[in-house]
């Protein structure tokens, strides 16, 4: 991953997870992650993510990402880098020829795109949530071989 994606990439994990409402503690947040940059930068990576101020529910202004953007803040975060690292994957459950993947919030569309782009000849195709991914298997495919197909995706699926 080149530097700038990575960092584009650890601004919307940190804006994600955290209440950040400077600039000041983007960079700071940004710095525990390794990033050294100026405010001039910050403020040129934050238009290019259409990142926004909204009110939270005790009035303080945070930074927010746009709607499209599927990152849901969470409560306890951990480093960025080792969301970065982690797929995401929590589990599926089979229902003929059908699947439900449950993910961690904001992975799933994630996930889902990695499958469809993938063309694996198990997979009809899914449909994604925030944190569940419902995937449509080809008719006569067993769970096994779905998930050894799933398996060059989410390496975590035949753990």
């Amino acid at each position: 991953m080149k530097i700038k994606s990575k960092r584009l990439e650890t601004i919307k994990m940190l804006i994600s997870s955290m209440e950040l409402s400077s600039q000041e503690e983007v960079i700071r947040a940004l710095e525990k992650e390794g990033f050294k940059l100026t405010q001039a930068t910050l403020s040129r990576d934050l238009k290019q993510l259409k990142v926004a101020k909204a009110a939270t529910m005790n009035g303080k202004y945070v930074y927010v990402l746009p709607n499209d953007t599927m990152y849901k803040r969470v409560s306890t975060p951990g480093r960025v880098s080792d969301m970065l690292r982690n797929s995401g994957y929590l589990s599926i459950d089979f229902s003929g020829q059908m699947a439900i993947m449950k993910t961690r919030p904001g992975y799933a569309s994630a996930i889902a795109y990695n499958l469809d782009n993938s063309d694996l000849p198990e997979i009809l195709g899914t449909i994604a949530g925030d944190d569940t991914i419902f995937i449509v298997t080809r008719e006569g495919c067993s769970h096994e071989d779905v998930l050894s197909s799933l398996s060059y995706v989410v390496p975590e699926v035949m753990e």
